[in-house]
């Protein structure tokens, strides 16, 4: 079920329409899920049409990696020429966070899916300086706000930075045409968050990671400045407990801030292979096509992939709230594609000795940083490791003098040691992809290469006594329990609704006190799971005849709980029964166990 907190989404987008518009983690509707809903109408509508499960929710998912090389081959091709753009989609196809994140189901792989089509829609609109094509880059950018908020717009400075810059019409027209691409923006964005606004709060879910149930609180807050400048974002330290069997051990953050932050550490392993390579072959390009005319589209690829990559690159680089590896996706495309315009460049000029100099020390810094990597890694391999250290270092300092070896060399030593080099810059991402997908991953923090490197969460307890408690109900929500990931495990594992008080970090102000004593009153819970503090492990939970009590944002819901309701311990966990008439006689010390 990959990351269980979205499987659970898919399963409610799956069952009903409503908790599929909104994202909403159960069918019932209780709360969204603390992104926009885009990812999860791709799985919900899989799930409508083939039945809820992991291939319907995860095929879809790896159809978007097909759909992003595609589109990176096309944009690149149109720029720099086939052999360029099949270098660009096989560089991204083994990219390992690539190939993590497009067989997993976090919403980054349609995001990154529509901001590579907003890519393309921008080489296309450069061909002629259309603005039809440079709007339905706004749009794919528009939706790609709609499946992960602000980092899906990260492209946009460059995007209409090459266009200003390169599009073969007159300035005014440029400018018009910008406007027009920025209200197709709006409009494909927008529209969702008008809908939260117009639609009734007491009739939809609760917006989660907001603190006031509103869509643009979420996007300015929890997902926006507090992502980037850390303040105000409870999640950012250690969140623990493996609760009721079904959450994960989890902790956020733990990489360095700076411009290390890309190349070292699991960034390194996720992304940083080809980073260098791609700073290089910015410059590169630059360098390479600074006499032609305004309009090159070499030039302009280089400022829109070269442009992407480094804005996009410096927000991930000094980022100090929470942050994966794995949002490093975001930066694959314009690495891939900027490496392959570099490289082609440089190759296209090959008779110059300077641009075969450059062309070898890109290739080189590849390799080499490939080598570096593999040393400080997973994967037990010498043979590998020097093996691409050998075959790159040989390959591109040959390169230098393969040119002058006269036609037989050109035609056939330079092409040879050009493929023997690329094969080395790519040894390692490709080695790295090929454990990953051989590697199932689930959880909140999935990690690349290997298995036994560790990531947040992913073990599943099973507690088939709770699981056959909560079968039984026919309340609309089977159970109570503090945060989203507990809710997510237990919906997945009965089928039921399952209600997320706070959401994912717990803190979320929904549902209050008086809120959730009407529910009760009014039968819609059946169970209320008692989950201790929020610091404790699995081994933690024992059945302590209902649970430690805790402080926090709804201590206040446990504490009314015990006091009115009997507790019964089914597996290690207590359930307080709040379709029980009272709970007369008891003390608050010593809850009846039955």
């Amino acid at each position: 079920m990959a990351n269980q907190y979205y499987a659970a989404a898919a399963q409610a987008g799956s069952r009903d329409w409503e908790a599929l518009l909104f994202g909403s983690l159960d069918a019932n509707n209780f709360i969204t899920v603390d992104k926009p809903p885009l990812s999860q109408w791709v799985m919900g509508l899989s799930g409508q049409v083939f039945g809820f499960g992991s291939a319907s929710m995860l095929v879809p998912e790896a159809l978007m990696a097909v759909g992003a090389v595609a589109l990176l081959y096309g944009a690149v091709r149109r720029i720099s020429g086939p052999g360029a753009g099949l270098l660009a989609g096989a560089t991204l196809a083994v990219t390992p966070v690539a190939v993590l994140m497009f067989r997993f189901n976090d919403p980054d792989a349609a995001m990154v899916l529509l901001m590579t089509a907003a890519a393309y829609c921008t080489v296309r609109s450069l061909e002629r300086g259309s603005g039809r094509w440079l709007a339905g880059a706004g749009v794919a950018l528009g939706f790609a706000f709609l499946a992960k908020m602000l980092e899906g717009t990260l492209l946009m400075p460059a995007l209409a930075a090459a266009y200003l810059v390169a599009a073969p019409i007159r300035l005014r027209a440029r400018l018009l045409h910008l406007l027009g691409a920025a209200v197709a923006f709006v409009v494909s964005a927008g529209w969702f968050v008008v809908l939260t606004m117009v639609w009734p709060a007491s009739a939809r879910p609760y917006i989660a990671g907001s603190t006031d149930n509103d869509f643009m609180n979420l996007v300015l807050g929890y997902n926006g400045v507090a992502r980037v400048l850390g303040h105000g974002h409870s999640v950012g330290a250690v969140i623990a407990g493996r609760e009721i069997g079904t959450a994960t051990i989890g902790g956020f953050g733990g990489h360095p801030q700076g411009l290390r932050r890309l190349v070292s550490g699991e960034f390194g392993f996720e992304i940083g292979w080809l980073v260098p390579a791609a700073l290089l072959a910015t410059v590169l390009t630059v360098a390479l096509r600074g006499r032609a005319p305004r309009t090159d589209p070499v030039r302009a690829g280089a400022v829109l992939f070269g442009g992407w990559f480094l804005v996009d690159g410096v927000v991930l680089s000094f980022m100090h709230g929470t942050i994966h590896a794995y949002y490093s996706l975001s930066i694959a495309p314009p690495v891939a594609a900027i490496f392959a315009i570099g490289v082609s460049q440089a190759w296209s000029r090959r008779e110059r000795l300077w641009s075969r100099a450059a062309l070898a020390v890109t290739l080189l810094a590849a390799g080499l940083w490939g080598w570096w990597l593999l040393g400080g890694s997973a994967m037990s391999s010498p043979v590998l490791r020097w093996g691409i250290f050998g075959v790159t270092t040989l390959a591109s300092t040959a390169l230098l003098w393969s040119w002058a070896r006269g036609r037989v060399g050109r035609r056939f030593v330079a092409p040879a040691l050009l493929a023997a080099a690329l094969v080395g810059a790519l040894g390692g991402p490709a080695a790295y992809a090929v454990a990953t997908v051989a590697t199932p991953h689930q959880g909140i923090g999935p990690s690349v290469g290997p298995p036994g490197r560790g990531y947040l969460g992913g073990r599943t307890l099973s507690n088939p006594r709770l699981d056959a408690l909560l079968e039984a109900t026919d309340t609309p929500w089977s159970a109570a329990v503090d945060r989203s990931t507990a809710a997510a495990g237990l919906e997945l594992a009965t089928g039921t609704s399952v209600m997320a008080i706070g959401g994912f970090s717990g803190t979320d102000p929904t549902p209050t006190l008086q809120q959730f004593q009407d529910d009760v009153a009014n039968h819609r819970v059946a169970y209320y799971l008692a989950t201790g503090s929020p610091a404790r492990t699995t081994d933690d939970v024992r059945g302590d005849k209902g649970g430690e009590l805790r402080s926090g944002t709804h201590a206040d819901i446990q504490r009314w709980v015990r006091s009115q309701f009997p507790a019964v311990t089914v597996g290690g966990v207590t359930a307080y029964d709040l379709l029980a008439p009272e709970r007369a006689g008891l003390s608050d010390e010593a809850p009846q166990q039955r």
